[in-house]
C-alpha cells in the first residue's frame, strides 16, 4: 500500500488530539483519557455537540455522493480525514462509483496508524502524512502526485479542519495554495464552525483552545471562501466551490 511512509509512534496520549477528540465525541473507542476528558468538558458547555458532529459526518456523505455522483469526480483528497469510522469517504464514494480514487491525509499517527489497518488490501485508496501549514508538502506529495490523475478535476474535501488554523497561520492563504495547484474542474468542500455570537459557541471554543492549543471559529464573511459559497447549519458552515475550467 502507497502509505509505508507512516511512523509507528511518535504521539503522546496525555495530550487531546483532534482527531481522538472527535472520534469520542461520534461515540467511538479509539480515544485516551486525555481526550474523553477534554470531549466531556466539551459536552458540558454545549450538550448538543454530538448531535452536531454526528451532522457533520451526515453532510460529509452527502456531499461526496454529489461528487462521484452528480458531478462526475472519480478521486477525492480528504485533508485532515481522522481516524476510521462508520461509512469511510472511499466507502461511500466507491459504493457510488467503484472506480474513485481515494487519498486520505492527517498528521496523527494514530489516526495513521488505523488507516493504513484498514486500507491493506484496498488498491484505490491511499494513506499519506501531512500538515495543512505546509501546503507545498502536499501539494508535491509522491504518493498524492502518483495515486490522483493531476490532468482530470479532483474533489478536496476540508472537513472540520480549517477552524483548528489560526488567523496567524494564514488560513485564506493556505486553502487558496491548495485551491490554486487544484486542476481545472476540481471541486473544494469546506465545513467550518462559526463564531454565531453564542456565549456557548465562545465557549466551547474556549475549551477547544484550552485543550487543544488551537480552535478559531469564524464569522461567515470572515471564513476562507465561505462567504461566497457556504451555508450556514446552525453553530457551522458548509460549502462546495468548483473551480472554473
Amino acid at each position: 500500500m502507497a502509505g509505508r511512509d507512516i511512523p509507528a509512534g511518535g504521539f503522546d496520549p496525555s495530550r487531546p488530539h483532534v482527531a481522538r477528540v472527535y472520534d469520542y465525541l461520534l461515540g467511538g473507542k479509539d480515544n485516551f483519557a486525555a481526550d474523553r476528558a477534554l470531549g466531556d468538558q466539551i459536552i458540558a458547555t454545549l450538550p448538543e455537540v454530538q448531535v452536531g458532529v454526528q451532522a457533520q459526518r451526515a453532510v460529509l456523505g452527502r456531499v461526496v455522493r454529489y461528487l462521484v455522483g452528480e458531478a462526475g469526480i472519480r478521486q477525492l483528497l480528504d485533508i485532515g480525514s481522522g481516524l476510521p469510522t462508520a461509512d469511510n469517504v472511499h466507502e461511500i464514494a466507491q459504493r457510488v462509483n467503484p472506480a474513485t480514487r481515494v487519498v486520505y491525509l492527517d498528521n496523527d499517527p494514530v489516526v495513521l496508524s488505523h488507516a493504513r489497518a484498514l486500507l491493506a488490501d484496498d488498491n484505490a485508496t491511499f494513506v499519506v502524512r501531512g500538515d495543512l501549514l505546509k501546503p507545498a508538502s502536499i501539494i508535491d506529495n509522491p504518493v498524492i502526485r502518483t495515486q490522483l490523475d493531476w490532468q482530470q478535476p479532483i474533489g478536496l474535501l476540508l472537513c472540520g479542519i480549517v477552524h483548528y488554523i489560526l488567523d496567524s497561520e494564514g488560513p485564506a492563504e493556505l486553502v487558496a495554495a491548495l485551491v490554486d495547484a487544484l486542476p481545472s474542474g476540481s471541486y473544494v468542500f469546506i465545513h467550518h464552525l462559526l463564531d454565531t455570537g453564542d456565549p456557548a459557541a465562545a465557549a466551547m471554543q474556549a475549551q477547544m483552545l484550552k485543550g487543544l492549543g488551537r480552535a478559531q471559529f469564524r464569522t461567515l464573511a470572515g471564513t476562507p471562501i465561505m462567504a461566497d459559497y457556504g451555508e450556514v447549519l446552525s453553530m457551522a458552515c458548509v460549502g462546495v466551490a468548483r473551480k472554473p475550467l
